[in-house]
């Protein structure tokens, strides 16, 4: 499994218990989604490795406490402390209306109800403190802010995603 294919889902912070049991903080508003999971990928090394689950509980609303099938120690669960923890993409709760992940629009046309068609979204910038859409014009990057405000309508069907921006901030771009 490559980790373009999959999704971030939490991280591996500590051990429960001295039978290699570990807790996973899970980045996530619905940690409930992923109780009953039969498998999860783990990085190690670089590398995606599938860890399959014996049992596993919620525990203290965004932990996941996790019993894999082949760390029955503490030295094994020592290894995987502070390793990343993947899902495959096809996981992901389907998102409807102007609700999109991040991944799933890059490659959508956007179009500005005043000004028309922007470009293409290449990226988002989530590094700064109001995500940005990276969108690509004739060679041009465009910073359009991630605001609710903003965005009229995500149409999935077309891949476009309708905005509208204050006047004159795509011309200070172009």
């Amino acid at each position: 499994m490559k980790k373009e294919d999959c999704f971030y889902l939490g991280k591996i912070v500590s051990k429960y218990s001295f039978k290699g049991e570990l807790l996973i903080k899970l980045d996530t508003d619905q940690p409930e989604l992923y109780e009953d999971l039969d498998a999860m990928f783990i990085e190690v090394r670089n590398t995606l490795l599938p860890f399959f689950i014996e049992r596993s509980q919620l525990h203290k609303s965004d932990l996941l406490r996790v019993q894999f099938e082949d760390v029955t120690n503490e030295a094994d669960a020592d290894s995987l402390i502070k390793s990343d923890v993947y899902l495959p993409l096809e996981f992901l709760p389907k998102l409807e209306g102007n609700k999109f992940y991040f991944h799933e629009v890059i490659g959508f046309t956007m179009e500005d109800i005043n000004y028309g068609k922007v470009g293409t979204i290449v990226g988002i910038n989530d590094s700064t403190a109001q995500a940005l859409f990276e969108v690509e014009n004739n060679g041009k990057e465009i910073l359009i802010p991630m605001n609710d405000e903003f965005i009229e309508k995500v149409d999935r069907k077309n891949k476009t995603v309708f905005v509208k921006t204050p006047e004159g901030l795509i011309d200070l771009y172009l």
